[in-house]
C-alpha cells in the first residue's frame, strides 16, 4: 500500500485495503484470545494460593470474554467461501395467491431491509413491481457490505407464512409463499464472457408512483441472455445508461452462478440447496396463527419471537444454517 502507484487502480486498491482490514481483525482476535488465556493461567495460580472463591468471579468474566471471541471467530470461519465477502443481489418474488402473497413478499422485503440496517449495510432497490391492491409482485435489491453474500445466501429458498388474512372479511387463516434468491455480486477480477449477439435489450417505461421522471421516459432496461434465457431488469435510475450498467452487473453475477451450478452438475455433485426454487422447496415457516412460531425447516432452529424475526432478527437462523453447512459445533457446546 506504500507503493506510489497503489491508488492508480482504485478498485484493486479498495479490494486490497478491505482484505488487509479483515486480516488485521483476525490477528487482533488471536492476540486477544492469547491474552485471555494468560489471564486465566494467572487467575488459576492465584486461586491455588488464595482459594478458588477469591478468583471465581474474575474467572467467569474472563471465560465469558474468551467464549464470545471464539464464537465470533468460529462464525468467521464459516464465512470462508470464495464469494462470501461479496455484495449480494437479492430477488424476492411473490408466489401464487395474488394479494396475499404479494403482501407477504413486501413483509419479507421489510424484514431483509431491517436486517441489513442492523448490520450497517447499504441497500439499493434496482427493480420493483407493485401489486394491484397491495404489496409487491417482485423486487430486486443490491446489498453492499462486508460478507453480505456470506450471510444472505442462507435465505435462498421459499418462505411460507401462515396468518389470519387482513384482506379476508371472514378473518380466515391463509397460507402465503414467496421465493428468495440471493446471488453474489462479482467484481471485474472474475471474467464472464458475454457476447453482444447473445443479448436482447428492451427498454420500457418504469412502473411505480406517478409523477416521477422515471415514469415519463423509457428509462427502464430489461436484458435477456438468449442462450440461457436468464432475464435481468433495472428501473431504479433515471438514466437508461445507468440502468443498463446495473442490469449488466446483475447479469454477470447470474451467469457466473449459472456456470458454477453447471460445473457441479457435470461432476454429479449438485447441492440440493442450490436446486431450482419452487414452491415445494420451503426453507422456513412463519406461523402467526393460531400460535407464534418461526421455524427453519433445514436446521430445526425455531423461536416463538416471530415479531422480532419479521423486524430483521435473522442472525440466529443464518448462523444455524452456516454451522450446519460447515458441519461444526458451536462454542457453547
Amino acid at each position: 500500500m506504500l507503493a506510489p502507484d497503489f491508488w492508480d487502480a482504485p478498485d484493486h486498491a479498495n479490494q486490497l485495503n478491505q482484505e488487509r482490514t479483515g486480516n488485521e481483525k483476525v490477528i487482533e482476535a488471536f492476540r486477544f484470545m492469547d491474552e485471555k488465556c494468560d489471564d486465566i493461567e494467572t487467575l488459576l495460580e492465584l486461586g491455588a494460593e488464595m482459594g478458588d472463591d477469591a478468583v471465581e468471579d474474575d474467572l467467569k468474566e474472563v471465560f465469558g470474554e474468551l467464549r464470545s471471541t471464539i464464537s465470533a471467530m468460529e462464525f468467521r470461519r464459516m464465512l470462508g467461501g470464495e464469494l462470501d465477502r461479496s455484495n449480494a443481489i437479492v430477488s424476492i418474488n411473490a408466489g401464487a395467491g395474488g394479494t396475499e402473497s404479494q403482501d407477504w413478499a413486501s413483509i419479507c422485503l421489510r424484514m431483509f431491509l431491517r436486517f441489513c440496517e442492523k448490520k450497517g449495510w447499504s441497500v439499493e432497490i434496482v427493480d420493483e413491481q407493485f401489486g394491484e391492491e397491495a404489496g409487491i409482485k417482485s423486487t430486486t435489491f443490491v446489498v453492499s457490505g462486508d460478507y453480505a453474500y456470506g450471510h444472505l445466501k442462507a435465505e435462498t429458498g421459499v418462505h411460507r407464512l401462515v396468518r389470519i388474512s387482513p384482506f379476508d372479511s371472514n378473518a380466515r387463516r391463509h397460507t402465503s409463499f414467496c421465493s428468495v434468491h440471493v446471488t453474489a455480486e462479482i467484481d471485474d477480477a472474475i471474467e464472464v464472457d458475454i457476447q453482444d449477439k447473445d443479448l436482447r435489450i428492451d427498454t420500457y417505461r418504469a412502473s411505480g408512483a406517478g409523477g416521477q421522471h422515471v415514469n415519463r421516459t423509457d428509462s427502464a432496461v430489461r436484458i435477456t441472455h438468449l442462450p440461457t434465457n436468464i432475464v435481468v431488469q433495472c428501473q431504479n435510475e433515471r438514466s437508461q445508461h445507468k440502468n443498463r450498467d446495473i442490469a449488466m452487473k446483475m447479469l454477470r453475477a447470474k451467469l457466473y452462478e449459472f456456470e458454477l451450478a453447471k460445473r457441479e452438475a457435470e461432476r454429479d455433485a449438485v447441492n440440493a440447496e442450490k436446486s431450482a426454487i419452487n414452491f415445494g422447496s420451503q426453507i422456513r415457516s412463519y406461523v402467526l396463527h393460531p400460535y407464534q412460531m418461526v421455524k427453519d425447516l433445514r436446521t430445526g432452529h425455531e423461536t416463538s419471537q416471530s415479531e422480532d424475526v419479521l423486524n430483521g432478527d435473522l442472525q440466529p437462523f443464518i448462523e444455524a444454517w452456516l454451522l450446519q453447512q460447515a458441519g461444526g459445533t458451536s462454542a457453547d457446546a
